[in-house]
C-alpha cells in the first residue's frame, strides 16, 4: 500500500493577488507551491494551517473558508491536500523554509512551475475566478 500524506495548504489572497512559495530543499526543490504542511495528530486542519504558516512564514493568517481538497498520486506517496482561502493578519512575512515567494495576479498564476498537486488547485482557482468575474458584470 502506498504511503498516505495529509496536508493543509493556504491560498493567501491580498488585493487580488495570490501568494506562492518556492521550495528550497528536497526532491521538488525550485518548484512552486502553496505554503502549508502536515496535520499533527489531534489537530484541526485550520489549527495545523495557522501553525505551519507561523513556522514557515513567521506571520499570522485568518483562515476564511475551505476551498478544495486535492488527491494526487506522487511516485512515492498519495497526497491529500486540503486547501483553504486565507488572508494575512499582519504584513510581515519571513521566508524561513522557502527559497523565494511571489504575489501573483490571476493572469500570472501559470507563470511559475507549480508542483503537480498545486497545479490542480490553480486550475480550480482559475475556474472559480473566471466564474466570479462573469458574475460581477
Amino acid at each position: 500500500m502506498m504511503k498516505q500524506i495529509e496536508v493543509v495548504a493556504a491560498i493567501i489572497r491580498k488585493e487580488g493577488k495570490i501568494f506562492a512559495t518556492q521550495r528550497g530543499y528536497g526532491e521538488w526543490k525550485d518548484w512552486w507551491e502553496f505554503p502549508g504542511g502536515k496535520i499533527e495528530p489531534g489537530e484541526m486542519p485550520e489549527e495545523a494551517l495557522k501553525r505551519e504558516i507561523r513556522e514557515e512564514l513567521s506571520t499570522e493568517i485568518n483562515v476564511e473558508e475551505f476551498f478544495y481538497t486535492v488527491e494526487y498520486d506522487y511516485p512515492k506517496f498519495h497526497l491529500t491536500m486540503h486547501c483553504f482561502l486565507c488572508s494575512l493578519l499582519s504584513e510581515a512575512l519571513h521566508l524561513n523554509e522557502h527559497e523565494s515567494a511571489k504575489w501573483l495576479r490571476k493572469n500570472e498564476l501559470n507563470s511559475v512551475k507549480w508542483l503537480p498537486a498545486d497545479k490542480l488547485v490553480i486550475e480550480k482557482l482559475n475556474q472559480t475566478m473566471a466564474a466570479e468575474d462573469r458574475h460581477k458584470v
